[in-house]
């Protein structure tokens, strides 16, 4: 059998995994708008870690002993929980006040902001075709919030922030891809998130007004942490630049879910928006001129059992 024939299994087992973990988010992000009419949004942010950090604890904890834990960065692990846990704080907030579709679509700029970080943080050469997706991406957000109409209120900032956050937060990932091993890198996410809302519990904390709700409140930090160990199983079938736009159909999800759940289904303009994102954010990832060392990376990544 040719190369190219067995990479082709490789590639859609990873992006059969991605499409499971971005629809098991929307599950996790649809309980916590829930939620967030019943408790404060960083007692449900807290949840959303410390359960978070218990499963990985328990599923790798037994395998990999102190290999979970040790860190030859442990400011910028520090650094990369910081980032995530205010773009989750910053996301929660946002779909408290806004639309699953629209404040899911927005945050998901991040790729394009991820771009502008590269060009001027990590001094990466931008081609003007991804200029011109970038300019396109932020066409699409002021699409959906147009500015200076009835849909535009202080809300909207929130998944901006949350994307911005988490843009800084993936340039830290790349960082460290090729320093730690991911599953110490999704460790300290945990760690972090949850003594980062620890700190906030004592004046936020409210007790489950029933079984049902205890059970959410579990249920978002199990979610979370396991699609995270499945899109960390995903990239050993296959390159992140490959199954980047398999992360996309998150949006079909989010859209459904909204609608169903929620009552709430994206406007004309907003669904234009949320199509010009999705197209600078694909273009984006499939365009990506990656350097040789990259290269590399990306294909001991797609290595069987890597």
């Amino acid at each position: 059998m040719s190369a190219g024939s067995t990479a082709q299994p490789n590639t859609l087992r990873g992006a059969l995994l991605v499409m499971t973990a971005v629809a098991m988010f929307v599950v996790m992000d649809s309980i916590s708008k829930y939620l967030s009419r019943f408790y404060p949004v960083p007692a449900i942010v807290w949840a959303r870690y410390a359960f978070h950090l218990l499963l990985v604890v328990v599923a790798l904890g037994p395998r990999l002993g102190l290999d979970l834990v040790r860190t030859r960065r442990l400011r910028a692990q520090l650094l990369r929980g910081l980032l995530l846990a205010g773009s989750t704080l910053f996301f929660v907030f946002g779909i408290k006040q806004l639309p699953l579709a629209e404040t899911s679509s927005i945050t998901f700029m991040a790729p394009v902001l991820v771009t502008l970080l590269a060009a001027f943080v990590l001094k990466e050469k931008v081609e003007f075709a991804r200029w011109l997706a970038v300019a396109g991406g932020f066409a699409g957000v002021l699409i959906i919030i147009r500015p200076g109409s009835g849909v535009f209120t202080w809300a909207s900032a929130l998944p901006l922030g949350s994307a911005a956050c988490f843009a800084s937060y993936q340039i830290l990932t790349r960082k460290l891809a090729n320093l730690e091993s991911p599953y110490t890198s999704i460790f300290y996410a945990g760690l972090v998130g949850s003594v980062m809302m620890s700190l906030m519990l004592p004046w936020v904390w409210v007790m489950p007004q029933s079984m049902n709700h205890a059970l959410l409140l579990v249920a978002i930090g199990l979610i979370g942490g396991l699609s995270h160990l499945i899109l960390i199983k995903a990239y050993d079938y296959a390159p992140a630049s490959r199954l980047a736009p398999f992360s996309y159909t998150q949006l079909i999800w989010v859209m459904l879910s909204g609608y169903l759940v929620f009552g709430d289904f994206p406007d004309h303009w907003s669904l234009i928006g949320i199509g010009v994102i999705v197209s600078s954010g694909i273009y984006i990832a499939t365009h990506q001129r990656l350097s040789e060392s990259q290269q590399r990376t990306e294909m001991q990544e797609s290595a069987p059992g890597a």
